[in-house]
């Protein structure tokens, strides 16, 4: 099987070259991911632009030749 140890294998609190990690378990002052965080309708009005916009690539320049 593959080896997932990570490090020196000092402990999980290191990286692979060493180097400590700062992690903390508040969510308030550690890493983030977006589910986690809410939408502004200004957000999601740009990501419908967007989406729009590769449609009409996607699909719409092709049918132009």
């Amino acid at each position: 099987m593959a080896d997932h140890s990570h490090g020196s294998g000092s402990g999980p609190a290191e990286d692979r070259d060493g180097s400590p990690h700062n992690h903390s378990d508040n969510p308030a002052t550690g890493r983030t991911t977006s589910p986690m965080q809410a939408y502004s309708t200004k957000e999601v009005g740009i990501g419908f632009a967007v989406l729009l916009v590769g449609l009409l690539v996607v699909f719409g320049v092709p049918l132009l030749f």
